[in-house]
This record gives structure tokens, C-alpha cells and sequence, in this order.
């Protein structure tokens, strides 16, 4: 037992040795590798980065999120109390109210008040540092106020890229799931029809359906014209349109009782038939136009539809191109409500940050509202969609740069 005891003892200090001699190897390694690719180094942005801007880097994404998820639960609380009467009059399911309504919700109202939340965290923490008296010091110690502005712009921009990611393409996902529930345990309608309805869908190839019903994706009293120097060279009658929602192919479409004539010069070719299969340049999401449809395209989707529209000569792409730039324009609101909180609350004051919170406040909240209303500059005051989606970041830049002309002095 003692011979077997000492050959395990032996064993068990040799694997020891073994891996602490491994664990060496691997340590030199490394710090060759790291010597070999030292060049590296000149690409890495991090490297500029001191340690006085990683302090004010994470106080301030940490009280961004802290506001965040402080605001949010108390809407989150006000809305349940609001909506409970009808979650319950249409059974609506826990996991659905949960997943489908407030996991959708939370990233919709955080994204749409971000730049409040980012006025709001900058506001906090900076006067409690010029509370503290350590942007005096910092000040004091030589650095400037515009380098002392460089991890505000560094976490404004991360902030900003977050926020863009999530209105282009995580929201307008979880804002089909939302409307989808809101349909249902809400009662609330959304257009499902069209009567009417005529469209472009080719050059010269215009489209006329007298009833469609999107629930089905069924049309009524379909007609397709085909005009060649001015002059109708084919119409196409059906009395049923479907659109098949199981191909692999877009725009693919089943015709019933369908009619063609075909007309050249004074000769004209009918033909018929009870069901087809064709291809018309055309989908559900271009005959039924709800309230915020806009909402639930994707930045590229957006895109896809404004350029398709603006073909077929649709005047209807307005609130869509306001929605594609407010994205955009939406993003850099990061930047300019940094640069007014950080002018206004890097000073310590006698009287306390009282007054100026509330200058700042007022700020933003006009801020916000000026962004909720630039589609009516588009639609109502025909102002360029561009132009109404950056009114309100070109408006308060010029604020911005005033107090941070200001803030040094």
C-alpha cells in the first residue's frame, strides 16, 4: 500500500511539474507574440484612451443605463395599469404580454427618449463631479475643457450607434410583433383593405383592383394594362387575384377567370382561361397603407420601398422618407444634448444646478418634440423629407455650440 501510495505521489508531482512547465511555454510564447506584433499596437484605438477618460467613459454609459432602466419600469408599471382591463377582457396570455407586447415595447420608448436619457445622465453625474470639485482639479491640473470633452464624444458615439442599430433594424421587427398583439388582446384596428386601388408596376403596365382584402391577400376585379407610345396594346381581365405567400419568388400572383386581349393595329387575339400563374410586379405591402406602417420597415427595406415607389410615380412616400432620415438624423442627437449638458453642468455653483437643469431640460423636451413633428413640416408645409428630419439637429447644433463657446469661460 505505501509503494502504490508513493508511486501516486510521484505521478501526481510530475503532472504538476508538467503543466507548471506548460503554463511557462505558454506565458513565453505569448510574450513573444507580443513582441513580434508590437506594430500592431499603432491601430488600436484603445490606446489613447487614458484613464481619466475610461472613468468618465463608464460613469457615464452607467448612468445612461440607470436612467433607462429607471424610467422604463415606472412606464412599463403606468402602462400595465392602463391596459390591464383589456389584457383581461380578451384573455390575452402572460407570455404574450410579456414577450410580445413589453419585450417590444421596452426598446421602442428607450430608443424614442434616448436623447432624453442621455441629457439626463450627463446632467447627473457631471455636477456631482463639478460638486465634488474634480473637473476643478482636472481643469488644474492642465487639462483643457476640449480634452475633457473627448470620452463624452467617445461614449456619445456608442450610444449613437446603439441607437441607430436599434431603429434600423431591431424595432421595426419587434413593431410587427407589437401590432400583431395590439390587433388581438387590444382591440385595435388596422387597416386591412383597399377599394380602388390603381399603381404603376412596370413602365407603362398599370395595375387597377377594385377590392383587395390583405387578411387573405385576395383581390377583386383586377385589371392590367399594358401601353406601348401612348396606346393600350394589352388588357388583362381577372375576376380573382392571390397572392402566393409559399413561393420562393416574390411577386408571384394566381389569376382566376382571366381575359387577355391583345391588340396590334387593327388586329386583336383573345385568350382565356379558369386559373393562371403570373408574375406582376407587386406585393401586399403596396395596396394597404395602415397609420405607422412606415414603423415597421427596416432601414434597407425602407430604402427598398421609397425607390419603388418613387418609379411607379406614388406621391405616398413621404412619411417614408421622413421615417428613413429621422433614423439617421435621430442618431446624432447623442452628440449635440452632450455637448449642451456637459457646458451646462461642468461649473460649480453656489445655488446649485436648479436652474440650469431646467434650461436643459426644456432643451431636450423641445428637442424631442421638434423630432415628433417633422413629418408635418414634409407632408403639411411641403418641405423637403431631408430637411424636415434634420430641422431639429440643425436648429439645436447651433444651440450646442453656443454653450460650449460659453461653458470655458
Amino acid at each position: 500500500m505505501n509503494i502504490n501510495k508513493e508511486k501516486v505521489i510521484q505521478t501526481t508531482e510530475k503532472t504538476r511539474r508538467m503543466s507548471i512547465s506548460l503554463l511557462q511555454k505558454i506565458i513565453l510564447a505569448w510574450k513573444w507574440l507580443g513582441r513580434k506584433c508590437s506594430w500592431m499596437n499603432r491601430f488600436n484605438p484603445l490606446r489613447h484612451l487614458k484613464i481619466l477618460d475610461w472613468y468618465i467613459i463608464k460613469k457615464f454609459i452607467g448612468t445612461y443605463f440607470f436612467a433607462i432602466i429607471l424610467i422604463i419600469s415606472i412606464s412599463i408599471v403606468f402602462d400595465f395599469n392602463e391596459h390591464l382591463a383589456k389584457f383581461t377582457q380578451y384573455h390575452a396570455p402572460w407570455k404574450a404580454i410579456i414577450f410580445d407586447y413589453y419585450l417590444n415595447f421596452i426598446p421602442y420608448f428607450a430608443n424614442l427618449f434616448s436623447p432624453l436619457f442621455v441629457f439626463i445622465a450627463v446632467i447627473f453625474f457631471t455636477s456631482k463631479l463639478a460638486g465634488n470639485s474634480e473637473i476643478i482639479s482636472m481643469l488644474a491640473a492642465g487639462v483643457s475643457f476640449k480634452r475633457l470633452m473627448r470620452p463624452y464624444m467617445i461614449s456619445a458615439a456608442i450610444i449613437s450607434l446603439l441607437t441607430f442599430f436599434l431603429g434600423a433594424y431591431v424595432i421595426p421587427k419587434g413593431t410587427i410583433v407589437k401590432q400583431n398583439f395590439e390587433t388581438i388582446y387590444k382591440n385595435k384596428k388596422r387597416n386591412t383593405s383597399a377599394q380602388n386601388v390603381q399603381l404603376q408596376v412596370g413602365k407603362g403596365v398599370i395595375a387597377y383592383m377594385q377590392h383587395y382584402d390583405n387578411n387573405t391577400k385576395r383581390g377583386f376585379g383586377f385589371n392590367l394594362d399594358k401601353f406601348e407610345n401612348k396606346k393600350l396594346v394589352s388588357h388583362l381581365t381577372a375576376q380573382e387575384i392571390q397572392y402566393d405567400t409559399i413561393s420562393d419568388s416574390k411577386y408571384h400572383w394566381k389569376i382566376s377567370q382571366w381575359r387577355i386581349r391583345d391588340m396590334k393595329g387593327l388586329r386583336e387575339k383573345i385568350t382565356s382561361g379558369a386559373r393562371k400563374d403570373t408574375m406582376i410586379m407587386m406585393e401586399p405591402t403596396d395596396l394597404v397603407f395602415s397609420k405607422g406602417q412606415q414603423e415597421t420597415f427596416t432601414s434597407p427595406q425602407l430604402r427598398e420601398y421609397i425607390s419603388k415607389q418613387i418609379d411607379r410615380g406614388s406621391g405616398n412616400v413621404v412619411q417614408y422618407e421622413v421615417e428613413y432620415h429621422k433614423r439617421i438624423a435621430s442618431s446624432f442627437a447623442s452628440f449635440i444634448l452632450t455637448t449642451i449638458g456637459m457646458s451646462l453642468s461642468s461649473r460649480k455653483r453656489k445655488g446649485g444646478m436648479g436652474l440650469y437643469l431646467g434650461i436643459g431640460l426644456a432643451l431636450s423636451f423641445t428637442y424631442i418634440l421638434l423630432q415628433a413633428v417633422s413629418s408635418t413640416f414634409a407632408i403639411q408645409a411641403d418641405t423637403p423629407p431631408m430637411l424636415a428630419a434634420w430641422i431639429p439637429n440643425i436648429i439645436f447644433a447651433v444651440v450646442a455650440y453656443f454653450c460650449y463657446r460659453q461653458a470655458p469661460n
